[in-house]
């Protein structure tokens, strides 16, 4: 066991900092990637096509989607587990333990609400740019 206040985030759960481990920021990561491609093929083929530019706001969707992997990968901090009062060190993917005291479920999912909103107005510049950019 690691002195405290020696742990390095992704290690081990710390309130409002870390509450994922490797399996569950690998996976993170690969939604990221996953959400990154949606949003260059969507959005390459709604702009291709000459689609209206009110259709091209749906890019929103995957970006949001990819940035939210993406940020909870760099932060290793699930924002689901967060709100859920959750978290996970384990091998397994999905197998949680849950989170006993108030005041650091509370820290969690104040960082889940940072991750949530970041994530959403990461998605809105994405749909902002579809809207605007013809090619």
């Amino acid at each position: 066991m690691e002195k405290e206040g020696s742990a390095k985030p992704g290690n081990e759960y710390i309130p409002g900092v870390c509450n994922i481990g490797r399996a569950e920021i690998r996976m993170r990561a690969a939604s990221g990637w996953m959400g990154l491609g949606v949003t260059i093929v969507l959005w390459s083929v709604l702009a291709l096509t000459h689609t209206l530019p009110g259709w091209r706001l749906f890019v929103f969707l995957p970006a949001m989607l990819g940035a939210s992997g993406f940020l909870q990968a760099a932060f290793h901090f699930c924002a689901g587990f967060g709100m859920k009062g959750v978290f996970n060190f384990g091998p397994e993917v999905g197998k949680t333990d849950t989170v006993m005291q108030a005041e650091f479920r509370k820290k969690d999912r104040q960082k889940a609400l940072f991750i949530l909103l970041l994530s959403v107005l990461i998605g809105a510049v994405a749909a902002v740019a579809a809207f605007l950019i013809r090619f």
